[in-house]
């Protein structure tokens, strides 16, 4: 099983930026949440170095299984000549999670001490069902009975829910069957992928091309399908997807 993970939106924040000796520490954007765990420069890397040798290999050796040039994950590569931290990109932990197998909830057991205490039970309910009423209250939060559980890495929202695709309105990017993590208390920026209700009951998952005051306009995964533009009074709640399994 493959994974689309962007485990720096995991932590709740996107890809850091070099030079920073914590994503969390000192930062003041506006998504950072007091019951996230830190994500320090020095638990990414561990946690790439743990894989390894847990599979046998050097960081090299992982690197090359990835597909990856081989000095990757080298330690002259973790830090600039200017001494700036260098962060693993989400791309590359995605490929060496496919080479080993590895999920996501096991690669986030090898970053720091206690990170057993971060996986939690959360609502999944199959994605064709989103856009019956009672699934959901008024914030798009999940209510209701009829939801199933999976146990998965706290991501940092108590309302954070999974839903299970069908079909094949998605693809290339979401398949039948793929789970995709959606955490609606998450912020939202453009590019993201997201789930969208509108106020008729119509429940899509598309990506955030642009947000006006008034508008959003969300780009279709599939060519077949077109991008839709909305008015903010159509739509009943938009959430953030986090993680898919593919």
């Amino acid at each position: 099983m493959g994974t689309h993970v962007d485990i720096y939106a995991y932590f709740g924040l996107g890809q850091p930026h070099f030079g920073k000796t914590s994503i969390f520490s000192g930062d003041n954007r506006s998504d950072l949440r007091d019951n996230v765990p830190m994500l320090r420069h020095t638990d990414i890397w561990q946690a790439i170095d743990r894989l390894a040798a847990r599979n046998g290999l050097s960081a090299s050796g992982l690197a090359k299984r990835a597909g990856l040039d081989p000095t990757t994950f080298n330690p002259s590569k973790r830090t600039s000549a200017q001494g700036k931290l260098r962060w693993p990109s989400t791309e590359s932990v995605s490929k060496i999670l496919d080479a080993t197998e590895t999920e996501l909830a096991d690669f986030v057991q090898l970053i720091g001490a206690g990170s057993e205490t971060l996986r939690r039970r959360i609502p999944v309910l199959g994605y064709a069902q989103a856009g019956a009423e009672g699934f959901f209250d008024d914030a798009g939060y999940p209510a209701g009975t009829g939801w199933d559980e999976v146990v998965f890495p706290d991501v940092g929202d108590p309302h954070a829910y999974a839903l299970e695709i069908t079909g094949d309105s998605m693809v290339p990017v979401y398949r039948d069957g793929d789970i995709i993590i959606v955490a609606p208390g998450t912020n939202i920026r453009r590019g993201d992928r997201v789930v969208v209700r509108t106020a008729g009951g119509e429940v899509m998952a598309k990506e955030l091309a642009r947000q006006t005051a008034t508008k959003l306009t969300l780009r279709s995964f599939n060519q077949d399908h077109a991008d839709r533009v909305l008015d903010r009074s159509e739509i009943d709640w938009i959430a953030r997807i986090l993680w898919a399994s593919q």
